[in-house]
Formats: structure tokens, sequence, C-alpha cells
């Protein structure tokens, strides 16, 4: 099993490398000035990151792992895929050491650092960036260090060692990964304690990318992510050099940042090369062949059983037919193909109501008076409108929503709706909402107080609660069935529209596609906000932005949008006049780095001067001592011994006048870098 802390010698000091979510020694490469991107990790090629050897494992009696077995080379990056339930997050804790398999073994390579996103979020009074700069424990350690140390070879091995793990580029590097998630410069600089629990997930998962593991775990990354994020964040691991195992049901994700699957099925780990859409193709093709197959020998049985049946009392055939008695002993018959029971559920259709179903003129809508979140709000949404809005996490995308559901009213303009108008409304945060003591029959049973048991019985079978899941207690069910009774919850009066916020989350692949079929077979309107772009682009054939205080609509494709955000994310923000403002281009970075080197080299030479100083004057001073220390020198005159103490203080004075002329040149270096970062 993995070291959980391992110390890092370096030099004469001794750290621990052990921040949250993080196991294990680890030796940085160089950074890239220019990018967030880790250039290098240095592993050994030839060895592997990660061997799971047959291990077995139950829960509660059930076995999740049946002597599965699976070995991930250096830098391969492996989608995990699977139901709910199958293991995969509990296959996770058997890597990091939390559960113990019952037999087999896991073997991470030795001194490789395991990086996990930390179960505690992040709180207190630290910044979002000081934060995320302290999950590189060895860079604040040296840091700390350096404020106290005294001896001047541990002076010089410390610097020399923040300049080898890019020290000084690190707040930048740190601010690139923050503001892909979301977090623009102000944000950076706010305490943790200022953000909801979703938000600082985001940190934890900035954290541990800045932190740059050998083997980076992440279980369901996107669930906390706005669409924007999510897309950062298939192009951050698309080009992560390390080793990578991500749990996700995120489609699009799986087919941009990873190029293994390995699909936990009946306890197996079954490995597949390439992202999810070839797994699948694969893994479809290899059940029809395996039917085939399975066809093919049940006729050849078939076929030797009527012989057998035919010919075992013939005297001139009795040796065929037991010689093919021995043959259909000898046949080992190939598995079934057994396709996991497949989730599906469907949305009752409403009754058909006139154009518009509903519309907003000149709206605004916010939740302090006179102070409007969005505004200038013109739309209208008919019944056959699939729509999806746009925008990163804290622009109004929300906001909107509850305002067309009617849960917030519009602070000015008008709201038109049909008075007959029935309406859906699905947010993730409501499963925190839902009676945990009741059964899924009882809840629904309270909510349609009319209806007969046979039809609440039956509105609960289109969302998969048929039988005894009806009446399973709601605190037993999983996240993905939760979910599945909010669809019931929301959709009983059979609404004309149906908003969706986030309604993916805890959703694994084969639910997602549920949905996207469930919703297509829907004839009312559906508004979207996701962060999967898979569903999006099957579902809705309209997209609206929400940005910059207002809603409007969105003229290109899902492709188009991906463009548009990186080339946001090329270009330099702007204030309010107009001006750039954020963080320059890279190469007015490059040019300005050059400056700085510029203006700094007498002072880089003078450090080096100095501990070339302090180097030649500790050698003389270890020979002197070497001389005073040889018990022949006192056969002698005492002149020789007082010419050499005289020496040894001259030595001493020297050295000590070096190293003041050393912290003061380092001292001036420090203060030009910082002024230059700021």
């Amino acid at each position: 099993m993995p070291n959980v802390t391992t110390g890092v010698t370096m030099g004469s000091a001794r750290y621990r490398r052990n921040a949250p979510g993080l196991q294990g020694p680890f030796d940085k490469g160089q950074i890239d000035d220019d990018d967030a991107f880790p250039t290098t990790i240095p592993y050994a090629k030839t060895h592997t990151m990660l061997h799971i050897n047959d291990i077995t494992y139950r829960i509660s009696g059930r076995i999740l792992f049946d002597q599965a077995t699976l070995a991930v080379s250096p830098g391969h990056k492996i989608g995990l895929v699977g139901r709910n339930g199958a293991g995969k997050s509990t296959l996770f804790r058997l890597i990091n050491g939390q559960l113990t398999p019952d037999g087999g073994s896991i073997t991470v390579r030795k001194r490789a650092r395991v990086g996990q996103v930390a179960q505690e979020v992040p709180a207190g009074a630290d910044s979002l960036l000081d934060t995320v700069l302290k999950a590189d424990t060895e860079r604040s350690a040296l840091l700390h260090e350096a404020e106290t140390a005294t001896a001047p070879h541990r002076i010089a091995e410390i610097h020399t060692r923040l300049a080898d793990i890019g020290a000084h580029s690190a707040p930048a590097r740190a601010a690139s990964i923050l503001s892909g998630l979301g977090f623009d410069s102000a944000d950076q600089d706010r305490p943790c304690s200022d953000f909801s629990g979703g938000w600082r997930m985001r940190v934890a998962l900035a954290a541990v990318l800045f932190s740059q593991p050998d083997l980076l775990l992440l279980d369901e990354p996107t669930n906390h992510l706005d669409l924007e994020a999510t897309l950062w964040l298939e192009n951050y691991l698309a080009n992560w050099p390390g080793t990578l195992l991500v749990i996700s049901h995120d489609r699009t994700l799986l087919n941009a940042a990873v190029n293994h699957i390995v699909h936990l099925e009946n306890g197996k780990l079954n490995r597949y090369t390439g992202g999810y859409d070839r797994f699948e193709n694969t893994r479809r093709e290899q059940m029809a062949i395996q039917s085939k197959m399975q066809s093919r020998q049940m006729e050849q049985r078939r076929h030797i059983e009527q012989f057998v049946e035919r010919f075992r009392y013939t005297a001139s055939k009795a040796r065929q037919a037991q010689s093919r008695l021995k043959m259909l002993e000898r046949m080992q018959p190939i598995a079934s193909v057994a396709e996991a029971k497949t989730t599906t559920f469907r949305f009752p259709d409403p009754s058909p109501l006139p154009p518009p179903l509903l519309a907003l003129e000149d709206a605004s809508v916010g939740y302090q008076e006179g102070r409007p979140i969005l505004k200038g709000l013109d739309m209208r949404i008919d019944m056959d409108d699939r729509i999806a809005l746009l925008g990163a996490n804290g622009n109004g995308k929300s906001t909107l929503i509850r305002l067309l559901a009617g849960r917030l009213k519009a602070q000015t303009g008008k709201v038109i709706k049909s008075s007959k108008l029935e309406v859906g409304y699905f947010a993730q945060h409501q499963s925190e909402e839902l009676p945990l003591s009741d059964t899924p029959y009882r809840h629904m049973q309270r909510l349609m107080e009319m209806a007969t048991e046979t039809k609440v019985r039956a509105h609960l079978g289109r969302f998969g609660f048929s039988g005894d899941k009806a009446d399973t207690q709601i605190a037993s069910l999983s996240g993905g069935e939760k979910a599945r009774l909010l669809f019931a919850t929301m959709s009983f009066g059979a609404p004309h529209i149906m908003f969706l916020d986030e309604p993916t989350n805890h959703l694994d692949v084969d639910a997602r596609e549920a949905l996207v079929t469930a919703l297509n077979d829907y004839d009312g309107a559906v508004i979207l906000v996701s962060h999967d772009p898979h569903l999006i682009e099957l579902v809705c054939e309209r997209l609206w932005i929400v940005d910059q205080g207002t809603c409007r609509a969105y003229d290109g494709d899902m492709e188009d949008y991906r463009r548009l955000l990186l080339e946001r994310r090329r270009q330099p923000k702007q204030n309010a006049d107009g001006e750039p403002t954020g963080r320059p281009d890279k190469k007015a970075e490059r040019r300005k780095r050059a400056q700085a080197r510029s203006q700094s080299a007498p002072l880089r030479k003078a450090v080096r001067d100095a501990e070339n100083v302090m180097a030649r004057l500790e050698r003389e001073k270890d020979k002197t001592e070497k001389r005073l220390a040889d018990p022949t020198i006192y056969e002698g005159t005492g002149e020789d011994i007082a010419a050499l103490q005289k020496e040894l203080g001259r030595i001493e004075t020297a050295l000590s006048k070096a190293e003041n002329a050393w912290l003061d040149a380092s001292d001036a270096l420090e203060r030009a870098q910082l002024t230059t970062e700021a």
C-alpha cells in the first residue's frame, strides 16, 4: 500500500510532504513559466505506477471486486466507468489505503505521490491563492525556513531548491488554475470562508491540480463545476503529463481527457483503449460476437445431443456417441450476454396550450430591492422550445430559472404567462429536502393526494421505482436514485415547461442517456442549465447566454461556444472603461521577465560572488580547524598554535562579513523579484 506520509531529504533538513489529500514524496520537475501545465513530472517510464493484483473486496457480504486486476503505466490517463454502486469510489479508497482488500494486493510505485481532492473543503481566513499555494508543502516549508536559517550553506541550498521547483512562478501557476476554475483576481484574494461549499470544492480541486502529484485520482470532478469550468478542466487534464485515474459519467470529458477506459463490471476491471465512445463501440461489438458465439455453441450442443440420443444404444455407433458425450463435458459454456438492467424513465406529456407559454418584457430580477442581478430581459418560451442557458456560475442562470419558474418575482417589467401553465422545477439541492424517513411511494402519495395507489405507483414506475424499490426508505437510495425521485416529484402534474438546473449530477452514463431520451420524447418545453455538453448538444436547439447582467440569444452551436471561451481566455480582460485588465498575454510576460532578469543581473551576480567567497572561506576554516585538531601540532612551539588561532579568527571575521553581504544581496534580489511579480 502507498506510504501515507514519507519524508524527503534535502540537504540537512527533512520535510513532511503531506498536504491534505496527498500521499508520499514527490520531486518536482521544471515548470514552464508560460503555462499553468507542468511540463515534466519525473518518473521511471519502465515502472508500473499502479498495480492492482487479484483483489477481492466485500461490503456486507456483497462482492464488489472478485479477483480484479489492473496495471497502470506512468503517463496513462484512465477513465473509470461503471454503474452507480459498482464500487468505483471504493476502489479509490482501496488505492489510497483508507480500506484494505480482503484478498490480493494494491501496489503504488515506490516514492510516488498520490493526489486526491481533500474530503474536507478548505475554509478559514486564508485567501484562495494562499490556500492553493499551501498545497505545495515543500515550497511552503522552504520559504518558512529561509526566514530563520542562519547557516550560509543551508541558506544557499534552500534558495537553490526554490529555484529548482519554480517557487517564484508558483503564484502565477496557482492563479492560472483558479482562473480556469472560475475565480477572477478579486476572488483569489478573498478568504475561503466567503464562499459556499460548492465553490470551496473548486478550491480543493485547484489545490490538488497545483500540487502536481505522480498519480492523480479524481472522483466526479465536474459535479461542482459549471460548463465553462468543465471545458477548461477537459483541456487541462488532456494536457496533464502525469498518471490520471478519473471517475466520471461525463462522456465528453472521457472522450477529451483520457486514453483508456476501465469498465468496472461484475467485480472485474476490464480495460479498453481510447475514449468513451470507442469503449462503447468496442464493447457493443464484443457483446455481439459473444452472443453469436454462444448461439453457435448452443446449436453445436443440440446437434451433439441429438446424435448421442439417436445412436447411444446402437452398437456400431456407441463408441462415437460416448466420444461426443465426453466432448460435451469438456465444452466450456460461453457466458450468456446479459446486459445490466437499463435505466429508463419517461415524463408525462402535458395538455397543449396556445403560445407563448411564458414571456418576459423588459424584466429585471434580483434578491434585494433596487439591486437587480439581471435586467433588460426580453424573451418568450413556446411548447416546442429546447433552450440551454450558458454562462459562468454566478452570472445569474439559476436566478433566471427561478424567475421563469415563478420562484422569484420580477422587480420591474412584465411576466406574461398562461393561466393554465404548469411548470416543473428541478434543482440538485432539492435532494436535501426529501423526507429521508419516508419511502418514494409515501412521498408521492402525499403529493398526489387524489390519486389511487395504482396511479401513484405507475408514475413512480416511469422513473425506475417499481416493486420493492418504491417502498425502500429514501435515506437508503443512492444519489442517482434520489435524482430520479426528484424527476418524478417535479413532473407528476404533467408540466408544460420543465426547468432543469444541473440535472445530471449523480447520474451514471446510462441514466444520462435515459434522460436524453426522456427529454426528447417529452412534448413540453425544456429550459436547461448543465455542465454536460453532451446533454446540451443532444437535447437543446437554442442557446441563451447569461452574461454581463442580462440574457441574450446565442446564434452559434456548442462548438462555436467552446471556441468563444478559448478566445476569451487568450485575450486580456477589460475593465468598465474598456481598458485591459488581468494577466497580460504570454509575449508580454516573457518580455517582462526578460527585462526583470536584466535589471536583477547585478544583484544575482552579487549573490553568486558572496556565495563563492563564503564557500572559499568555509574550506579555509575547515582546513585550519583540522590542523588545530591534529595532536602533533602541540608537540612544537606555541608560536605555531598562536598563528593558527590568529588565522582562524581572521577567517571567521571574513566569513561573517561575507554572510552579511550575501544576506543583503539576497534580500535585495528577493525584493526586486516580488516587485516584478506584483
